[in-house]
């Protein structure tokens, strides 16, 4: 089965869920994205997917602290993006000990900036966003259009020495419309990359779908609001654990009660 990673979107510090991207349509599904970190690992997730919503709209990574602390609570991989257009943020980034890091607007207007980051700290740390729109790459916060097909920047990023991309659905992100498989299976043939599929899972049947592709070079698949709206049947049981979870998980940060 393809490896399925929980997102966790960073706005304002609260771990919320946008409908395509777009400010203002953000349901916020908890005050603590730490609780929720502890809980997907809690539930035998073997990565996460973290972004910093803020620092997509801004330019800059504004949500550090708070992804610091995640890494910190787990002890599965995390990757992050959101916000990372200087090499000073991404050098921090990966010094903050996640695995990945995810950059989206920069491998499309500062390539030099992508090639640095591939010397200094390896393909396997660096990932690239291509997040798409009717075929074309999007940009900033998936405000602006870059004019490139995805498949186009796909190969270029290929010839570059990328190895792996989050490649996004804009139109299905957070709207529970099932994916884009099609493009999925088009844009991975036509690249030869590696592929995480993101946008649009809305059941176990999209995981299905998406198994169909791991020969094509899809083998992993963010999910973000079915996972947070339970649709699917075996969250009725993680749901009736997560207390415990969070509780266990605290106690053992806490360590043995030091007695005088």
């Amino acid at each position: 089965m393809i490896l399925v990673i929980p997102a966790i979107d960073l706005r304002h510090g609260k771990c919320v869920r946008l409908i395509r991207g777009e400010a203002g349509t953000e349901k916020i599904y908890d005050n603590d994205p730490v609780k929720m970190a502890i809980i997907w690992r809690g539930e035998n997730f073997k990565a996460l997917h973290v972004v910093d919503l803020d620092g997509a709209f801004e330019g800059k990574p504004v949500n550090v602290g708070k992804l610091k602390e995640i890494v910190a609570a787990v002890d599965i991989p995390v990757e992050f993006g959101g916000g990372l257009r200087n090499y000073e943020n991404v050098k921090e980034i990966v010094e903050a000990g996640v695995y990945r890091v995810i950059l989206g607007t920069a491998a499309v207007t500062d390539p030099e900036l992508l090639l640095k980051c591939l010397r200094d700290f390896g393909p396997r740390r660096i990932a690239v966003g291509i997040d798409m729109r009717d075929g074309v790459v999007q940009i900033k916060g998936w405000k602006d259009s870059s004019g490139i097909s995805a498949i186009e920047l796909g190969k270029k990023l290929k010839a570059d020495g990328v190895v792996r991309v989050i490649y996004t659905d804009i139109s299905r992100d957070g709207t529970l419309r099932g994916v884009n498989d099609d493009a999925m299976k088009e844009f991975a043939l036509g690249t030869g990359l590696r592929v995480t599929a993101s946008g649009g899972v809305s059941s176990y049947e999209d995981l299905l779908k998406l198994q169909k592709l791991e020969t094509c070079g899809v083998d992993s698949v963010i999910v973000g609001k079915a996972l947070y709206e339970n649709r699917f049947a075996c969250q009725g049981l993680w749901r009736l654990n997560e207390k415990t979870i969070v509780e266990e998980t605290q106690a053992k940060d806490l360590g043995p009660t030091r007695r005088n």
